[in-house]
């Protein structure tokens, strides 16, 4: 059984790694290994429940730019429309086979980071949209965003990883792509809880309730500092070194799966 040791530590891991393009359900995966937690129907709600800590925290950050700017509203529904449609669509399958296969998130983990570090290998900040803060995400683009956010269905892949080499290969800015990103997900991974928890509700007892409201908040207040670190790395440097991560993380993985 989970304990409320593990809901934090796991809250501490969705928190930081949810925005960066690593994966999160993947290092949850991993985590939950190392410390012992089997895998079971709740384990795997927690799992996708606990991402609401990291909606709140994009809430906060961007509330007042999303009012200042109703004109994002709308372009964030059109990114979200395939999500929601796939997902309606898939859920089932990945909850059942995909969410807590190993051997999925290992492979995920390091084809996306040689992609993440191909791409970033050769492609230049373009010079299009060059003055940032003037700068506002068309419906192409949000389009463009919304349909590689679908390959995160697959545990390992990472939502900010597909978003961003989406992003990247249509030459969007950085900064522009991470921001609409986190913006993105505030309706993608509120339905995505909402979806779980309409459908296993029933088996979620008080225990539950109690971890999925400690590590929500423990998951809030990290992923805050993670948005913040993000987006001053990104000021200066690229996003090769999560590729290199990934890579470095995904066959450390993999050795750990074959030796446990």
């Amino acid at each position: 059984m989970m304990t409320f040791f593990d809901s934090v530590v796991l809250g501490v891991v969705e928190g930081f790694t949810e925005f960066l393009p690593i994966s999160s359900t993947g290092h949850l995966i991993l985590a939950s290994s190392i410390l012992g937690i089997a895998t079971s129907d709740s384990t795997k709600t927690f799992e996708i429940a606990i991402q609401a800590g990291a909606v709140v925290a994009v809430i906060i950050y961007y509330t007042k730019k999303i009012l200042s700017n109703w004109s994002l509203i709308p372009k964030i529904i059109v990114a979200f429309i395939p999500t929601a449609i796939i997902g309606l669509s898939v859920y089932k399958l990945v909850k059942t086979y995909l969410l807590g296969n190993a051997l999925i998130v290992v492979i995920a983990l390091i084809v996306g980071g040689i992609v993440l570090w191909v791409i970033e290998s050769y492609k230049k900040e373009s010079t299009l949209h060059q003055e940032l803060d003037e700068h506002e995400v068309t419906y192409r683009e949000a389009i463009i965003i919304g349909l590689w956010q679908i390959l995160a269905f697959i545990p390992g892949v990472s939502r900010s990883g597909a978003t961003i080499i989406g992003g990247r290969l249509a030459n969007i800015p950085k900064k522009i792509i991470i921001e609409f990103s986190f913006m993105l997900a505030i309706p993608t991974l509120l339905a995505a809880t909402g979806l779980d928890l309409l459908h296993s509700y029933k088996t979620i007892g008080s225990h539950d309730v109690a971890l999925l409201i400690v590590g929500g908040i423990v998951t809030c207040i990290t992923a805050l500092f993670s948005i913040k670190f993000l987006l001053s790395y990104i000021q200066k440097n690229s996003f090769k070194i999560f590729g290199v991560y990934r890579i470095v993380i995904g066959v450390a993985f993999l050795i750990y799966v074959l030796l446990t």
